[in-house]
């Protein structure tokens, strides 16, 4: 063991024994501990009570158009009546022009995002109304010409499904738009299924009721 003597301005301030043979770590002096090896770190584990939802990929990526002959198989007659036949089902005896839940509506073939019950409202009309799509990239529109009359008609784009007609008798505080829906074009997914179904990203859209 060796003594040292520290020395300022000429006078002795401090002695201290020093063992020779202690050695310690540069991150001792830096952090107060010594660095532990990564095999040596304890790794956080998942907890029991945790549950991880992993999102199904969109069911409109990739997509292809069934032909018609598998459309008549997994569509209903009215579905497939107001899909592919530019049909409309009757009005208060559809399926969801009085669902209150909060969820998404989308393309009964293709899922494509069509509808937030957000913007559903009760328009009195017996069919389901919203005052606009929850993403317009997923919307086409057509001009809808008859006998005295002039619509413009609504379609999904990827699946080119019929879904109804939009007019200019909405909310005026909405922005003054009423599309008019077939339930049969639709299919409703409920917020809490939307992330495992491959729709979390549009959570922000619905609020829970």
């Amino acid at each position: 063991m060796s003594k040292l003597v520290f020395v300022c301005c000429g006078f002795v301030v401090m002695t201290m024994n020093f063992n020779s043979e202690y050695s310690y770590s540069r991150s001792a002096v830096a952090g107060g501990s010594e660095k532990q090896s990564p095999e040596s770190t304890p790794k956080p584990s998942a907890s029991a009570d945790e549950e991880i939802v992993e999102e199904t990929p969109p069911p409109w990526e990739n997509l292809s158009k069934p032909a018609d002959a598998k459309l008549r198989h997994i569509l209903n007659a009215t579905q497939y009546n107001v899909t592919q036949r530019q049909g409309t089902e009757p009005a208060f005896r559809n399926r969801y022009w009085k669902n209150h839940a909060a969820g998404i509506y989308v393309d009964i073939v293709s899922g494509e995002p069509l509808f937030s019950s957000d913007d559903k409202y009760d328009s009195g009309t017996g069919w389901p109304s919203f005052v606009k799509p929850i993403d317009e990239q997923f919307i086409e529109y057509r001009e809808d010409s008859g006998f005295f009359t002039s619509r413009t008609e609504v379609r999904s784009k990827l699946a080119d499904s019929h879904l109804g007609h939009v007019f200019n008798d909405g909310p005026a505080t909405r922005g003054g738009k009423r599309y008019c829906m077939n339930s049969a074009a639709l299919r409703f997914i409920p917020r809490a299924r939307m992330e495992a179904e491959g729709y979390g990203k549009y959570l922000p859209e619905v609020q829970e009721k």
